[in-house]
C-alpha cells in the first residue's frame, strides 16, 4: 500500500513541473505585451523598457521560470501586472474560496441525485423507466450552459421571482441556486449512467447470485453487497469531475457575475496579467493532481485487488 502511495507521490512534482513549463512558455512567447496593457494610452518605448527591467521581463526565459517556480513553492506567486504592487496570492485566495463553495454545491447536487437515481434505475432494467432515464440523462448532458442558465433564470428569477438574478452572497445565499444547479446537471447525468452501469455489472456477479441462493433479503444484498461494490468506480470519476467543475466555473462565474477565480482568470487573460494566469493554472493543476492522488489511494483502500497488485 505504501509503495503504491509513494509511486503516486513521485508523479506529483513531475506533473506540476510539466504544466508550469507549458503555461510559462505560452505566457512568455505568446502574443500580447503585458507592459503595453499596463501603460494603456500612456505607452512609450523608453518607459516601457524601464518597466520591463524593473519587472525582470528582459531576463532570459529559464532565469525567469526558475525564479518564479522558486517563489511559487514558497507561497510567493509574484505581483500582479494589472494591480500594481499587489501580491497575486492576496488577490486569488478569496476568489478561490468563492469558486470552491460553488463547486461544492454543484458536487452535492450531482452526488445526491445522480447516485441514488442510477442505483434505482439499474433495478428497473427491462421496464420503461430504464431507457427513459438514460435518454433524459443524455439530453441533460448535451445541453450547454448558455441554454441552461437563461432557462433557469427565466423560471426562477423573472417568471416566479423566487431567487435573485445574479451576484454572490455566499454558500447559503439563494443566488447560488442557479449556478449550482447548472454546474451540477452534467454531473447528475454522468453519475446516473455510471452508477447504473456499475450496479448492473455488480448484480451480475457470482457472489450476488450466491447471496440470493443463501436466502439473504433483497435489502441486505443491495446495501451490503451491491451498493458497496458499485460505488468503487465512482471514486475515480469524482476526481475527474473536479476538472469539469473548474472548467464550468470559468463560464458560469462570467455569466452570473460571481467574483470567483474562474471569472478572475478570464479577466486576467484579456489583460495579459501573466502572474495571475500562471498562479491560477498551477493551483488548478495541483488541485486536480492531488484529487486524483487521493482517488487512487481511496480506490486502493476499498479494492484490495488494486492494493496488492
Amino acid at each position: 500500500m505504501w509503495v503504491y502511495i509513494i509511486r503516486r507521490l513521485l508523479f506529483l512534482p513531475i506533473a506540476l513541473m510539466a504544466v508550469s513549463l507549458i503555461t510559462f512558455s505560452l505566457g512568455h512567447y505568446g502574443p500580447g505585451d503585458p507592459v503595453r496593457v499596463m501603460m494603456g494610452n500612456k505607452y512609450n518605448e523608453v518607459a516601457a523598457e524601464r518597466i520591463r527591467d524593473e519587472l525582470g521581463l528582459n531576463r532570459p526565459f529559464f532565469v525567469q521560470y526558475a525564479d518564479y517556480m522558486y517563489g511559487f513553492f514558497q507561497g510567493d506567486f509574484g505581483e500582479s501586472l494589472r494591480f500594481i504592487g499587489q501580491p497575486v496570492r492576496d488577490l486569488i485566495v478569496p476568489k478561490m474560496w468563492v469558486s470552491a463553495q460553488l463547486s461544492i454545491a454543484a458536487m452535492i447536487i450531482s452526488l445526491s441525485i445522480g447516485l441514488p437515481l442510477g442505483f434505482y434505475i439499474a433495478h428497473k432494467q427491462g421496464s420503461w423507466q430504464d431507457p427513459t432515464a438514460v435518454t433524459i440523462s443524455l439530453v441533460l448532458a448535451s445541453i450547454p450552459i448558455m441554454v441552461t442558465v437563461p432557462a433557469l433564470l427565466w423560471v426562477g428569477c423573472l417568471k416566479t421571482d423566487l431567487i435573485p438574478c445574479s451576484g454572490w452572497g455566499g454558500f447559503f445565499d439563494p443566488r447560488i441556486v442557479v449556478p449550482a444547479i447548472t454546474m451540477g446537471i452534467p454531473g447528475v447525468a454522468a453519475l446516473m449512467r455510471l452508477m447504473r452501469a456499475s450496479t448492473l455489472d455488480v448484480m451480475g456477479q457470482d457472489f450476488i447470485r450466491t447471496a440470493h441462493s443463501k436466502g439473504l433479503g433483497t435489502v441486505r444484498i443491495d446495501t451490503g453487497h451491491v451498493l458497496r461494490n458499485a460505488v468503487i468506480p465512482i471514486i475515480t470519476i469524482l476526481a475527474f469531475s473536479l476538472a469539469g467543475l473548474i472548467e464550468g466555473s470559468f463560464i458560469m462565474e462570467t455569466i452570473m457575475g460571481i467574483p470567483g477565480v474562474g471569472r478572475f482568470a478570464v479577466e486576467s487573460i484579456f489583460n495579459r496579467d501573466y502572474p495571475i494566469i500562471l498562479a491560477i493554472t498551477l493551483l488548478g493543476a495541483m488541485a486536480f493532481v492531488v484529487a486524483n492522488l487521493l482517488a487512487d489511494i481511496a480506490y486502493a483502500y476499498v479494492d484490495p485487488r488494486i492494493r496488492y497488485s
